[in-house]
């Protein structure tokens, strides 16, 4: 018999709109990955490693040169000091590094706290782990922790706090006071916190990324979770970081071994490479992403949509109901792929209860004419129902 958390779970909305997207040659706006193939230097190394490297198995934490390569990075960009030889781990992805996080941390009772709009993997996977899930609901338009919430959501059985920051997909990052006043609940309740950080590279307007383990207190209680993918725009690979102090590390490891064991290492000596000789890509990379925001955001502005903030990451949110639309946020998804030949994604699939209907997500890294031809279809298919 299929495990119950299993059973019954539904085709995920991402997978949805991209098929419908597939079927009806719509533009995708929808599923977060860029319409540039990602840093053709990187690309070159894995083919070079794919050809003339190592092609058996890499060691199961993975090779020592990317390791190495990501404690630098880290110290770089964030001011951390990781031992690379027993605080970083490698894993086939980000969700892959999440699965060993809970899988190794929670025990069979052991409450989760959760922040929706949340990753749609989190609650199953928690689940599946024997988590009981506690889940905090971010408000929008700012997102905002704030510690009525988190008085709500934590108890005395409270074992872990899963963090997104930056958060998919309300595009914000939490500032530092939401995040200070985060880590002093944790530690007055002992509590771990998984931080999925994925996003951590693609910050604009000048904000600096600040992660939850540099805080007070959460050193020694702070999985840190990281993404090459993201990091390059490089999304099918499936390279991903587990950060965490040694006690941490050792069962973080163990899980991850009899998940996928290893990741290619033709990717794992391309990402090392890059991350150590591509500074340029880095400085660009989040400048070139919030001139596609600023593009996409004024063409849905001048279209009469309101567009909420976007702080970081791929994707922007658009307000419905304060644009004139009136109709729910999946029923205008659904209308806009199938009748206007664009896909968006409804934000209330980021949440399990209490959801608003009224939000949408876009993906704004794609090239300018993706972006063009997706504002005018938008536009469209709001018109249809407001008369404009």
């Amino acid at each position: 018999m299929v495990h119950p958390v299993y059973a019954n779970l539904p085709t995920t909305i991402f997978e949805a709109m991209s098929g419908l997207a597939r079927e009806t040659g719509a533009i995708n706006l929808g599923q977060g990955f860029p319409d540039e193939p990602g840093p053709e230097a990187v690309r070159r190394k894995a083919a070079e490693e794919t050809v003339h490297g190592y092609n058996q198995y890499p060691p199961m934490r993975g090779l020592p040169g990317l390791r190495q390569a990501v404690a630098a990075h880290y110290a770089r960009f964030q001011g951390l000091d990781l031992d690379w030889e027993t605080e970083v781990t490698v894993t086939s992805g980000a969700t892959e590094a999440l699965a060993a996080a809970f899988l190794s941390l929670i025990s069979p009772g052991d409450e989760v706290v959760l922040f929706q709009p949340l990753y749609d993997a989190y609650t199953p996977m928690v689940r599946r782990a024997g988590g009981v899930p506690r889940l905090a609901r971010l408000e929008p338009p700012h997102w905002r922790i704030t510690r009525e919430m988190l008085e709500a959501a934590f108890t005395p059985n409270t074992r872990m706090v899963v963090l997104n920051n930056p958060v998919n997909p309300a595009a914000v990052i939490f500032p530092d006071e939401d995040l200070a006043l985060l880590a002093a609940f944790c530690v007055a309740h002992d509590v771990l916190a998984v931080c999925d950080e994925v996003w951590e590279q693609i910050a604009f307007d000048g904000r600096v990324f600040k992660p939850l383990m540099a805080f007070p207190g959460m050193r020694e209680r702070t999985v840190k979770i990281g993404s090459a993918g993201k990091m390059f725009a490089l999304t099918g690979w499936k390279v991903g970081f587990l950060c965490a102090a040694p006690a941490l590390t050792r069962g973080l490891a163990g899980a991850h071994q009899f998940l996928t064991f290893t990741t290619p290492p033709n990717l794992q000596a391309a990402v090392a490479w890059g991350l150590e000789n591509c500074p340029d890509w880095f400085a660009a990379m989040p400048g070139e992403l919030q001139r596609s925001r600023d593009r996409l955001a004024a063409g849905l502005a001048r279209e009469g949509f309101k567009v909420l903030p976007a702080a970081g990451t791929y994707f922007l949110n658009v307000d419905l109901a304060a644009s004139g639309v009136s109709e729910a946020d999946r029923d205008f998804c659904l209308r806009a792929v199938r009748e206007h030949g664009v896909a968006a994604i409804p934000v209330s699939a980021f949440y399990e209860q209490d959801a608003p209907t009224h939000i949408i997500r876009l993906c704004f890294a794609k090239r300018d004419e993706t972006l063009d031809a997706g504002i005018e279809r938008l536009a469209a298919a709001r018109a249809a129902v407001i008369g404009a």
